[in-house]
């Protein structure tokens, strides 16, 4: 830090990351200087290390656990509000580093245009990206998320009412879309 307590660019680390207790469990945000690059579900010990060793394979450089960096800093601060139900939109930076293509640009729609308490069918995102029959691709986008939670692929769900896959698992999804006002609370 400089003098006016401030992390100079050159001092900090190109990867951070910490862990934050949620409604679904524990939670791993990382983020490099352009934004929140990863969000990991069922952060063990054992999940972590791997998510860490696939960042930094992927990123080129070691991950450093240091939840004061920006903008790390500010995505658990808006992740913990989100959970304590006192957010209803992240409003961070995002680094898309770790997805392209197709996954990128159903998740860039997802995360514009399907608002808070919202649910939206494969088959209708894949018509909002200009590809109507693609509705399993966007499936697969949804579980190539790297930046689950924030980037809100528990708002997809079945054309035919049914909750659909989750990457974190279904119980999540039904927690998130409860916490949403979508599904009524579950009752145990």
């Amino acid at each position: 830090m400089d003098s006016d307590g401030q992390y100079e660019q050159r001092d900090e680390p190109q990867v951070v990351w910490a862990v934050v207790g949620t409604d679904i469990g524990p939670l791993l945000l990382a983020a490099t200087r352009q934004g929140l690059v990863n969000v990991v579900f069922h952060a063990t010990d054992r999940v972590r290390e791997q998510a860490l060793d696939r960042l930094a394979a992927r990123l080129g450089s070691e991950p450093v656990e240091e939840p004061g960096v920006p903008p790390l800093a500010e995505a658990i601060r808006q992740v913990e509000e989100y959970f304590a139900g006192a957010r209803r939109d992240f409003e961070l930076r995002l680094d898309w580093a770790l997805i392209s293509g197709f996954n990128r640009q159903v998740l860039r729609e997802l995360a514009a245009s399907v608002p808070f308490g919202a649910v939206v069918g494969y088959g209708d995102l894949a018509g909002r990206v200009g590809q109507p029959g693609a509705a399993q691709a966007v499936g697969a986008a949804m579980g190539a998320n790297p930046l689950p939670v924030v980037v809100p692929c528990h708002r997809v769900v079945e054309s035919d009412g049914g909750i659909g896959g989750f990457g974190g698992g279904l119980e999540a999804k039904r927690t998130l879309l409860a916490l949403e006002g979508v599904l009524p609370q579950p009752l145990f």
